[in-house]
């Protein structure tokens, strides 16, 4: 009879839902939690095959199901040749694991080509139980994880910001916290004799990229009366020297280059006798993150720097109070300290 499992015959299971309503287990799995992922028409036709069958939730599952996975989610949406140049994630995954591991807390790291990607994993671990929670980094504009997060409820932080990453929080005294670096490098390059800058920054789609772009434009033009320009690179060491070279060719080239990372800077340097000019004589070099590339380079490269490390303790103390229910403490954006080194500071001809 339908709706009743044959005597003697196991109980079903979603292998079996999935037979009967000709759809994957994941969809089931998602249909049975009331997750989304499936449309109405499917979790009907899913619904109904689970009552022919006479499926119900065992007493264990839905103990499990309540339980926690022990576990956070780190998607990263990076191309993984990249990812292999920059030191800065493996900083900020210290900081996280130093807090999470310590507290019994797994971090569930992957690496994927982009957004999509990311949105699809972190939808799998959440109707999977696989993760309490995520961290999102690199946030774009117009971000789908925003809306993912959103929709299914899944508790997130960014960066070591607040819990909702829509925001990020300001530096002391509410200064933009991308102005204040910006604006002490670019007095640093005045001391310097410099007038004629320029900065390269990460991907334009990076929420981040928009707020320093906008920042170096509003000091730049009140230092020297016009905003000075900015081109865009994906931080390798490659498109670094692409971007130097366009702006090396240009009738009136800069001074003085501002990086958005170590890498790009450190590559510039390296390859300073390929692009025909004497560093920091003919050409001064600013990176915008520091790590032992700029400290190891020759000349050694001046840096914006900040503990990244931290941003990953913040991080994690963050997402683990929301799991907590405990109201997160506020959490500043991590503060730079700018370190001038001989990249930028010998005498100019």
């Amino acid at each position: 009879m339908a709706g009743q499992t044959p005597a003697g015959n196991p109980r079903p299971t979603i292998r079996d839902i999935a037979r009967v309503a000709g759809v994957s287990k994941a969809s089931v799995s998602y249909a049975l939690n009331d997750q989304p992922g499936v449309s109405p028409g499917t979790r009907d036709r899913i619904l109904a095959a689970a009552e022919q069958l006479g499926w119900r939730p065992s007493a264990a599952a839905r103990s499990l199901s309540n339980a926690r996975a022990g576990a956070v989610g780190l998607a990263i949406a990076r191309d993984v040749r990249l990812l292999g140049e920059e030191p800065y994630y493996m900083r900020l995954i210290a900081g996280m694991e130093s807090v999470l591991a310590a507290q019994g807390v797994s971090l569930l790291l992957t690496v994927v080509p982009d957004v999509g990607a990311a949105v699809e994993v972190m939808r799998g671990w959440w109707a999977e139980r696989r993760v309490d929670g995520v961290v999102l980094t690199d946030l774009r504009v117009d971000d789908p994880r925003l809306d993912l997060v959103a929709d299914l409820g899944i508790p997130c932080t960014f960066g070591g910001g607040p819990p909702d990453p829509r925001g990020y929080a300001p530096a002391a005294g509410g200064r933009d916290p991308e102005r204040g670096p910006l604006t002490e490098v670019v007095e640093h390059l005045l001391a310097q004799g410099h007038r004629r800058l320029a900065r390269v920054g990460g991907p334009a789609h990076f929420q981040h990229t928009r707020r320093r772009n906008a920042a170096w434009r509003e000091v730049t033009r009140e230092a020297l009366g016009r905003a000075q320009p900015v081109l865009s690179a994906d931080y390798s060491g490659r498109e670094g020297l692409a971007a130097t070279r366009r702006l090396l060719a240009r009738a009136e080239p800069p001074t003085a280059l501002v990086f958005d990372n170590d890498v790009m800077a450190a590559t510039v340097v390296a390859e300073r006798r390929a692009l025909g000019v004497r560093i920091p004589e003919d050409l001064a070099v600013v990176a915008g993150e520091d790590s032992i590339l700029c400290r190891l380079a020759d000349p050694a490269v001046s840096a914006l720097r900040r503990d990244v490390t931290a941003a990953g303790v913040a991080s994690a103390v963050v997402l683990l109070d929301v799991l907590a229910g405990r109201e997160p403490a506020p959490q500043a954006a991590p503060g730079y300290e700018f370190i001038a080194r001989a990249s930028s500071t010998a005498a100019r001809r």
